[in-house]
């Protein structure tokens, strides 16, 4: 059986595209469109969500690769791309994107994103941040169980005790 090898950055862009779908384009969609398995396509999303990428060619793992992500591009390079695809259609567009490593629609994103005036944030948190902030969430989501307990309980009491001055009536009202 042959088995395809796929680039780290086709891998990450792919996800990428997985992820930014509207609501009409399913995953299956997605796979079939660049040419993998639907289950392929899961598991690289899974694996990008944990961090877990692996790097397969030699060449990426003595950091010689020359491929760059679509969010690390400048402002700048951005621009450039988006001028430079304006007036290209769309199979001349596809051969340029491939060229600079690029999907179509991330131009499309891009020209939205300057025409909008909301050009996207530049910066990513690091590993370690995205660290910090998982576990702060994890410490809040548990305080946030253990009050709500709490406070399930303590209206649990309070009907209950409601209940007993029904039967019972106020301890005050017997001594009289």
């Amino acid at each position: 059986m042959n088995k395809r090898r796929f680039s780290k950055s086709f891998k990450v862009q792919s996800v990428e595209k997985a992820l930014s779908r509207n609501d009409e384009t399913t995953l299956s969609d997605i796979a079939r469109s660049l040419v993998v398995g639907c289950s392929t396509l899961s598991k690289w999303i899974v694996k990008a969500r944990n961090q877990e990428f692996e790097t397969t060619s030699a060449n990426e793992i003595n950091g010689m690769t020359q491929d760059k992500r679509p969010q690390d591009w400048t402002l700048e390079e951005r621009l450039n791309v988006v001028v430079a695809c304006s007036a290209l259609d769309d199979a001349a567009l596809s051969a340029y994107c491939r060229g600079q490593g690029l999907y179509p629609h991330h131009v499309q994103q891009w020209k939205v994103d300057f025409v909008s005036g909301h050009p996207p944030h530049t910066k990513t948190a690091s590993p370690s941040e995205i660290k910090t902030l998982k576990n702060e969430n994890k410490a809040l989501k548990k305080e946030l169980h253990r009050k709500d307990k709490a406070l399930a309980e303590t209206a649990a009491l309070l009907v209950l005790q409601k209940k007993v001055h029904e039967i019972w009536g106020n301890s005050e009202d017997n001594l009289q």
